[in-house]
């Protein structure tokens, strides 16, 4: 063991002030940047939630992951001095293969879209007796996200409240610990808008049918949002009467504008995943929200939670460019 178990793997976040988003919303507009935490996402705070509680005597971990999982799964395997197994789907860059690789996992490609991969990493689980550490979906990493509803509110001082919280949703994990966050302190009544893009919208696909179901494919470039199936708590909070839960979809046009936008104003580049989030401000859909009466007008301070991301470089964001030229 070359870390101290008491110890947590994540840092705690700046949170930032965007001028011109706030200039464009009419309201202060705070940011939460887990993409400066050490795997590049908000995941290592369930992560390394998970594994300090379940994996001190294991054998080693295995993560099926799109990306970003994995990414905090190797990391924190790396800071415990245990062998870490990444399983990834075909969809993922060589960009995220090469940097789970040099975290020191050995990482194996199954499958098409997220679920496949889960299901050999179950398997692998099970043959190897390692410890499966799920992506999204366990109280333990709810409890480990919710240190960033803590901060963000630590931050903005007593009695500033946001007047809605904004994140992306993808197999629902960040969703759920960003509620247990609010329920910490004391900020139930803070609508959450949920953002996906169209294609990776297994959330908002429950919501419309009134029960979990199973996208048929994942047809976004968003691919780390790629859960075919959101998780079963997840949807049970959209249909909860003490939470008022807003999902909404972008394109993935929207959400590749909006990183660019991103990147020109605060000089950081963030995934495509994370761009779901920042278009529903870019894309003028918070302004719209409130036309509808979903939202208050005036409204409070938005805290926007900046997941980050691990699989997006110069190169992929061309690549995107060319891609979803229309």
């Amino acid at each position: 063991m070359n870390c101290t178990m008491s110890k947590r793997f994540h840092l705690n976040t700046p949170l930032l002030e965007n001028v011109s988003m706030s200039k464009q919303l009419g309201t202060t507009v705070y940011l939460k940047m887990e993409n400066s935490q050490p795997s590049g996402s908000f995941k290592i705070r369930g992560i390394g939630h998970f594994c300090q509680q379940l994996a001190r005597q294991s054998r080693g971990v295995v993560c099926s992951s799109g990306g970003n999982a994995g990414m905090a799964a190797a990391f924190v395997a790396r800071k415990m001095g245990l062998p870490a197994t990444v399983v990834v789907p075909s969809s993922t860059s060589q960009l995220v293969v090469r940097r789970l690789q040099d975290q020191g996992a050995t990482v194996r490609i199954v499958g098409k879209v997220w679920d496949d991969a889960n299901a050999e990493a179950l398997r692998l689980a099970k043959t190897e007796e390692l410890t499966f550490v799920p992506p999204f979906d366990h109280p333990l990493l709810w409890e480990g996200h919710a240190s960033l509803i803590v901060e963000a509110a630590a931050s903005l001082g007593p009695g500033v409240k946001p007047g809605a919280v904004l994140l992306s949703v993808g197999g629902g994990g960040l969703l759920c610990g960003v509620i247990h966050g609010l329920k910490d302190v004391g900020w139930m009544d803070v609508p959450i808008i949920a953002m996906e893009t169209v294609g990776a919208d297994c959330f908002n696909a429950a919501i419309k049918a009134g029960k979990v179901v199973t996208l048929v494919d994942i047809t976004s470039e968003a691919t780390c949002l790629g859960a075919k199936t959101v998780c079963q708590r997840a949807f049970e909070y959209s249909q909860s009467s003490e939470l008022t839960i807003i999902s909404e979809l972008v394109t993935d046009q929207e959400a590749l504008h909006a990183i660019q936008m991103f990147l020109d104003e605060e000089r950081v580049l963030v995934e495509m995943a994370c761009g779901a989030a920042l278009a529903a401000v870019y894309s003028g859909l918070i302004p719209r929200l409130q036309n509808q009466g979903r939202l208050p007008t005036p409204l409070g301070p938005l805290l926007v939670i900046v997941c980050g991301g691990s699989s997006i470089n110069m190169e992929q964001l061309s690549s995107l460019k060319q891609k979803l030229r229309s």
